[in-house]
């Protein structure tokens, strides 16, 4: 097969001759990617500003009880991801009381069984010991409620996202984050990031799915594979997230105390004092964008999401049901870093290039 150096350029460009099976298919078909396009409707976010973080938590999701409930009532099991990046430093980690304020919401609506889940980059049963979760068993004996380490559990399913060499990497998802009867919470906070600007709830679910090894096993760790860069990162964000959106129950993102800078794990805090949900997780964390005071056009994975219709990323078509954002709006200071983290945007180009190309000697490059 013989191309010219435009097109072989051309090609390169979109990542189709990095691999065979990108040649063959085209990189959608060959990533299983679901076909989608941006949301025109308008999805409603609640907000809440105020001096006790369990309150606000539990509010905001009243205030969208009528879009949480009829999907809670279709469910089963309930799932409460938490956010354990750092299983030690408490700024880094969902708060109990965050926690609390969704049992709260629960309580009187849902009568099955309750678990919070969690796959830290670290030990996840660690940070249920830190950071005090045990005391909820005792708190809501009464309820179906535990703690599960999903990297010790290792049930998994597996999706295709995309290595440093735009190459097919196969990539190991905890379970219940896909199970069709499980109502998944997403709790997680306002959080300035090392690699993609800022995390909250869409990258709470999407870097907490992936799964790697308990401790005493052998060692590997899925969550590795997608720190291949920052272009290719954006990316298979968005590809994990068609893939656990049907499954997704309700946002909610505690900015009681945000991070910024460093984050995000050695970040500073921030005195934001608002909770955020909504059950469309990208439009949740829009907001939160606006309420850290970060460019949206920053964001790769968010805008992606966005243009593929996994939520709705158009402030415009999203109905703040609270104060107006700008009266409780922070100015976040971004990662140091922030510089490298943006050159996911605008045209490739061999400094913004990840991995290295080698052709096969079937390709005769003229």
């Amino acid at each position: 097969m013989k191309i010219s150096r435009r097109q072989f350029a051309r090609t390169a460009g979109a990542g189709l001759v990095f691999s065979p099976a990108l040649v063959k298919t085209g990189l959608a078909e060959a990533l299983d990617l679901p076909a989608a396009a941006p949301l025109n409707t308008t999805s409603k976010v609640a907000l809440v500003h105020g001096d006790d973080r369990r309150r606000n938590v539990f509010e905001a999701l009243t205030r969208i009880d009528d879009q949480i409930r009829p999907r809670l009532a279709r469910k089963k099991y309930v799932a409460i991801k938490v956010n354990f990046v750092s299983d030690s430093i408490q700024l880094a980690a969902t708060h109990v009381d965050a926690v609390r304020g969704i049992l709260d919401y629960l309580e009187p609506r849902f009568h099955g069984p309750v678990t919070v889940v969690e796959s830290s980059a670290q030990d996840t049963q660690n940070g249920y010991e830190n950071f005090h979760y045990n005391s909820l068993l005792e708190e809501r004996k009464a309820r179906k409620l535990s703690l599960v380490d999903l990297n010790r559990e290792n049930k998994y399913e597996t999706v295709s996202m995309i290595d440093a060499d735009l190459h097919i990497s196969r990539v190991r998802l905890a379970a219940r984050l896909l199970d069709p009867d499980t109502f998944v919470i997403s709790s997680a906070m306002l959080k300035t990031h090392n690699s993609v600007v800022a995390t909250m709830s869409v990258k709470n679910m999407v870097l907490g799915a992936p799964l790697h090894s308990a401790p005493g096993d052998s060692l590997w760790n899925d969550k590795r594979k997608f720190h291949v860069g920052v272009r290719p990162m954006n990316l298979n964000m968005l590809i994990v997230a068609q893939q656990l959106r049907p499954h997704w129950g309700v946002a909610v993102i505690d900015g009681f105390e945000g991070m910024e800078g460093a984050g995000p794990t050695q970040g500073t805090p921030v005195d934001s004092r608002v909770a955020v949900a909504s059950t469309d997780f990208v439009a949740a964390d829009r907001v939160g964008l606006e309420l850290m005071g970060i460019n949206p056009d920053w964001v790769g994975y968010l805008n992606f999401c966005g243009q593929s219709g996994v939520g709705q990323f158009d402030l415009s078509k999203i109905e703040v049901l609270g104060p107006p954002i700008a009266s409780v709006q922070m100015k976040y200071k971004p990662h140091p870093d922030i510089e490298r983290e943006l050159k996911w945007m605008g045209p490739m180009t061999p400094d913004t290039q990840v991995g290295k190309l080698e052709l096969p000697p079937e390709y005769i490059y003229g």
